[in-house]
């Protein structure tokens, strides 16, 4: 079976095709969100096309080149014959040194079964999904969560401050100066530049791409917001969360806040990767993650 690619880069009119194939979301990272692929495209350089009805994503990072992700709506009966065209895909384009990236463990253990010894895995370790539970998150009892109770504590006591969702001009144009300042205030690079393009290409659509958002006031001056979402019954996926650390406890405030009110009815909270940073990572240790959902870089030997 011979099939053609034509690959084409993301945009926010292709959210019904992904809803088609990803609607149900049954997976356990955040990787598949559209809004998350649709904030990230060019950074990662996103692109997608369908193969036998399949849908297939590829995208472009630094540090690990080209990969696809997993393909999305195959069957038992063309899954050997989609990856073998994705063999043929990558052995033509020498920017693909793995076949896939982002897999989860479900499919690991399917490519396991179709290709044995053949099979080549990797734990992606940096980029492993932290996951909590939202009651925990929402009541922060217990020792682990101690120290951020007491900056919640500190903020709410120590400042004048509301929230509002942000859902009108006002609110969507306040956060997106606030995000301009803070990245104004970090070190320059290719990576926050694309993410700053792509919070505001989310403010502006948040009700297209069924996002939640969250803007924090202290005194009636923005002083932080949040951005996440939805994605089934169980999960939902924070994307988004800056604030101002003049404001002792900001992020502790967030955090609490924001699961309260948009996210108390499902049971865990997907807080994304912490991308190899020391610093990133005991931040997000110190919320006391049930787990670490585990992603895979794969390779699939030929003869």
């Amino acid at each position: 079976m011979i099939f053609l690619l034509h690959f084409k880069a993301l945009e926010l009119s292709d959210s019904d095709l992904f809803k088609k194939y990803i609607g149900n979301y049954n997976f356990h990272t955040y990787e598949y969100s559209f809004l998350n692929l649709y904030l990230w495209r060019k950074y990662c350089n996103v692109e997608y096309a369908l193969l036998d009805d399949v849908l297939i994503i590829k995208k472009t990072e630094e540090g690990k080149g080209t990969a696809f992700m997993q393909p999305i709506g195959y069957s038992e009966n063309n899954l050997k014959d989609i990856i073998s065209e994705l063999l043929e895909y990558k052995k033509k384009n020498s920017n693909m040194k793995i076949l896939f990236s982002d897999i989860e463990e479900p499919f690991l253990e399917k490519l396991k079964s179709l290709y044995g010894e053949d099979l080549e895995y990797y734990q992606d370790v940096k980029n492993f999904d932290y996951i909590y539970e939202t009651e925990k998150l929402i009541k922060l009892n217990g020792d682990k969560l101690r120290k951020r109770k007491s900056q919640y504590n500190h903020f709410v006591n120590s400042y004048e401050h509301h929230v509002e969702d942000i859902s009108n001009d006002k609110v969507i144009n306040d956060c997106f100066k606030f995000a301009e300042e803070w990245f104004s205030n970090q070190q320059k690079n290719f990576q926050l530049e694309c993410e700053l393009q792509g919070i505001k290409d989310i403010l502006y659509n948040l009700d297209k791409l069924n996002g939640l958002g969250m803007a924090v006031y202290v005194s009636n001056v923005i002083a932080g917001f949040t951005i996440g979402e939805i994605v089934n019954k169980d999960m939902a996926i924070i994307h988004i969360e800056k604030g101002d650390t003049i404001y002792n406890g900001i992020y502790a405030f967030i955090n609490r806040t924001f699961a309260e009110l948009y996210l108390k009815d499902v049971k865990y909270i997907n807080r994304e990767e912490d991308i190899g940073i020391p610093g990133l990572r005991r931040a997000k240790l110190a919320y006391d993650p049930i787990k670490l959902e585990k992603k895979y870089l794969v390779n699939i030997r030929r003869d």
